[in-house]
């Protein structure tokens, strides 16, 4: 009696097992025909999305088929509504922003205008977009920063992060931590402080309760004035460090690149102090934030 029925539980588990399976068959079926209609819809959106995307250029050109394409890069001075200005071309083709805009920079850049050159110039076979620092600037400038709605949004956005400046909140300790805030952020802070007639508060627990009204609207007034090209060394100076007061400094030319590099990467110079460098970390840190920051700078240069 007890085999007959240890066989029938068996039979049972057995039936079960296949009718689950049957189920989960039956499920699995309508899944995959959403799966299928799913990825032809995501074709259909990208190439719907490719059609109504922005003017082809050659930067639109490079960033879909990152290769190289053209032979000669030159820098030619040319006359757009009676001013000289300055662009670059590309066997001849002057270079467009992804927006399709002319790469153009007034007579006064030519600085940025050869960097710029020496960018695509360089660039072999496989194109590195990260090797194009001051192109992207450039483009950032052009596209976006001469209409004065996104110029204003992007002050404000700027602004936001003097609450929250990297270089006004100083710790106690360590040591070295300690010492390298008042030899990098300091003298700094101190000379906005005299030059603008402005109060920065330091803040030294993580509650702190930001920046005074009155110095906020005091900064506020001075960068209304920054053309494009001063607003996108801002922009691209803040993003870096995360400190308004450092890329305020260098707009302004207070300190040199490398010194702001420096006054960015105080906590990390400390920890370099205590414990060493890593490789592949530190080291390509202190490379990136020199390539972000001399970017900036070399875009503000008039020579």
């Amino acid at each position: 009696m007890s085999k007959v029925f240890t066989s029938s539980l068996a039979r049972q588990l057995c039936s079960r097992r296949a009718n689950t399976a049957a189920s989960s068959l039956r499920y699995i079926k309508p899944e995959s025909r959403l799966l299928k209609t799913s990825h032809r819809w995501q074709s259909t959106a990208a190439a719907r999305q490719a059609a109504d995307g922005p003017p082809i250029s050659q930067a639109n050109r490079v960033e879909a088929t990152m290769k190289r394409f053209w032979k000669k890069v030159d820098v030619e001075q040319i006359s757009v509504d009676g001013q000289d200005h300055l662009v670059v071309k590309l066997d001849k083709r002057s270079l467009k922003t992804p927006e399709g805009n002319v790469l153009t920079l007034p007579v006064s850049k030519r600085l940025a205008a050869s960097l710029v050159a020496h960018e695509w110039e360089k660039q072999e076979k496989l194109i590195k977009p990260h090797a194009l620092p001051m192109t992207s600037i450039v483009s950032r400038a052009i596209d976006g920063l001469r209409d004065p709605t996104t110029h204003a949004e992007v002050r404000e956005a700027l602004l936001k992060y003097l609450d929250t400046d990297t270089i006004c909140f100083h710790e106690e300790h360590p040591p070295a931590l300690v010492r390298l805030q008042a030899q990098h952020w300091e003298p700094l802070i101190e000379r906005i402080e005299k030059e603008y007639g402005v109060k920065v508060n330091i803040i030294k627990t993580l509650f702190g309760a930001g920046q005074p009204p009155a110095t906020r609207r005091i900064l506020a007034a001075v960068i209304e004035d920054f053309d494009e090209w001063e607003l996108a060394a801002l922009e691209r100076s803040v993003y870096a460090t995360k400190s308004f007061l450092t890329g305020f400094a260098l707009v302004k030319g207070h300190l040199s690149v490398d010194d702001l590099a420096n006054v960015a990467q105080v906590e990390v110079l400390s920890q370099i102090e205590t414990w060493g460098e890593v490789e592949d970390s530190h080291d390509v840190d202190y490379r990136d934030i020199r390539r972000q920051l001399g970017s900036a700078a070399c875009l503000l240069a008039d020579a």
